[in-house]
């Protein structure tokens, strides 16, 4: 059976992408996590990273161990801040940001859990969909779906989010099913216009990417407000998935393409750099990297 460094090792260089970026997250020499990882492949006896001269992907096997081995090693992490921390009470004020459907979905059950396990904690939840400076607003950690490219954060990958392409039932039955991505050159499509490459939509299938250019009759700058306008019927929509599972669970939309789904976002926790960090602060991030992280986004 591998070690806890080996499995650590593994879930570093798949959450960070590389295994330079794994060596800095572990403090550990490069050599060192890559000799952990080609242990556990060796005692395997099964692929679990491909790697090329221009990027490193999990393999089908990887994805599922790490998938296990992310959620069991934060599992670990909890266990041990939990005892210990078990002689002093766990109390005071968290301030807490992230997306607004995605707090409503998952956000806000994860945390009634934690408030019913720490009694003595209390949570100021800030919503946005938009990224904002957690120094400047004094959030003490947020959840953000995404890339991240704020060099003064510092963060925990939870998964990944996939992105559907969707469309209410009426536009369908008047338009038909789009069965290729590029069927969507002759459909309306509902374009956020603050996204970048907005008009752009990228899909993947067995590892080949293709795009196509998209246009409609309907844009706005907000997620939600282009979410309700295809639930409406005013054509197809791209979204994260957490975005549309309301509006799929009340059969307001249906998903279609979904043998060409575009590459997913990360769902991290994210905190400010360089702060003392309260024991209330670390065991937040530990519960919602080993809640959410068994979420199927």
């Amino acid at each position: 059976m591998g070690t806890i460094e080996e499995y650590q090792a593994l879930v570093a260089v798949l959450d960070r992408g590389s295994f330079t970026g794994a060596a800095r997250q572990l403090g550990r020499s490069l050599q060192a996590v890559s000799r952990g990882v080609a242990e556990l492949e060796r005692e395997l006896g099964v692929e679990l990273i491909r790697r090329t001269t221009r990027r490193l992907q999990a393999t089908e096997a990887g994805l599922r161990f790490y998938a296990r081995m992310r959620t069991a090693l934060a599992d670990i992490a909890a266990a041990h801040a939990e005892a210990t921390e078990s002689a002093a009470t766990v109390s005071g004020p968290l301030r807490v940001g992230g997306p607004l459907v995605f707090a409503t979905v998952y956000l806000v059950p994860a945390l009634d859990a934690f408030l019913q396990r720490h009694p003595r904690v209390s949570v100021d939840l800030q919503l946005s969909n938009e990224f904002v400076d957690l120094v400047a607003e004094r959030i003490d950690l947020s959840v953000r779906v995404g890339e991240l490219e704020d060099s003064g954060l510092r963060m925990r990958r939870m998964g990944l989010a996939r992105r559907v392409t969707f469309a209410a039932p009426s536009y369908l039955a008047e338009r038909g099913r789009p069965l290729h991505p590029q069927d969507l050159s002759n459909h309306d499509c509902v374009v956020r216009s603050s996204a970048r490459d907005a008009c752009q939509w990228v899909y993947e299938r067995d590892g080949i990417r293709e795009s196509v250019r998209v246009r409609g009759r309907f844009t706005a700058s907000s997620a939600d407000v282009c979410t309700e306008a295809v639930a409406r019927g005013l054509g197809l929509g791209l979204a994260q998935m957490w975005q549309v599972r309301p509006l799929l669970d009340k059969g307001r939309v249906e998903l279609v393409l979904t043998e060409f789904e575009p590459p997913p976002v990360p769902v991290s926790v994210v905190w400010p750099a360089g702060r003392t960090m309260p024991v209330r602060t670390r065991l937040l991030i530990d519960f919602l990297v080993s809640r959410l992280g068994a979420e199927r986004w």
